[in-house]
């Protein structure tokens, strides 16, 4: 399984072995101190807001219309923002960096 780094909201970076094809935020749940992922991936509750490291934004597809909806109103939106329930976890993307955001 590709790996993923993760830093935490305690700063501290792991490494997670993610199923390719999975979604992103199956792994990230299943964290001892992940994503909460409320609303099961249903992209309705932005409680798997992460941010994606810079030098790997580009190889993410677009969000779409109700991912961005959800992310603008959060008080800590950054442009690097991302629901990570929106982004399914494949090979080409074994390294991702992503930072877990702010409880809101």
């Amino acid at each position: 399984m590709p790996l993923l780094h993760v830093l935490n909201r305690d700063g501290a970076e792991q490494e997670v072995q993610a199923p390719s094809g999975g979604v992103l935020m199956e792994a990230l749940r299943d964290m001892d101190d992940g994503v909460m992922a409320i609303c099961g991936g249903m992209c309705s509750c932005a409680t798997c807001h992460v941010y994606v490291d810079p030098e790997w934004t580009s190889k993410l597809p677009e969000p779409m219309s109700d991912e961005r909806e959800l992310l603008t109103e959060l008080s800590h939106h950054e442009q690097n923002s991302r629901l990570s329930c929106q982004l399914e976890f494949t090979n080409e993307l074994a390294g991702l960096r992503v930072t877990i955001a702010p409880d809101e």
